[in-house]
């Protein structure tokens, strides 16, 4: 299994932004899809945005338009550019990755925190 490290957390104000990175162990934009998904406290982990194949991209409707998912292939990383941040943005936020076809596949990342705060 692929083994995932997320990384750019931290503390900002609202309106601000952030780019967190996930560092993949291994290739994964021709065989993978990746996703981002954030849990914050007392809720249930959500889907927060997806790529596939390197170039398909989906996003959640509460990150629709100011959250932007993208990979380099080179250097086995996905990343999410988060801008306005908003308050209900604060969570831990983890990357996912899926092999296409190979069900049970699924691999996580530790988390890496994002508060949103004034």
């Amino acid at each position: 299994q692929v083994h995932l490290v997320e990384s750019g957390g931290g503390l900002v104000q609202p309106g601000g932004s952030l780019r967190l990175s996930c560092a993949a162990s291994g290739s994964i934009f021709s065989n993978y899809i990746m996703d981002w998904y954030r849990q914050a406290p007392g809720k249930q982990r959500e889907f927060v945005a997806r790529i596939t194949l390197g170039t398909d991209t989906y996003y959640s409707d509460s990150v629709k338009g100011r959250f932007t998912i993208s990979g380099d292939n080179a250097k086995n990383t996905v990343y999410l550019q988060m801008n306005s941040l908003k308050p209900e943005d604060t969570a831990v936020y983890y990357c996912h990755s899926l092999r296409i076809g190979v069900p049970g596949s699924g691999s996580w990342g530790q988390g890496t925190q994002v508060t949103v705060s004034s």
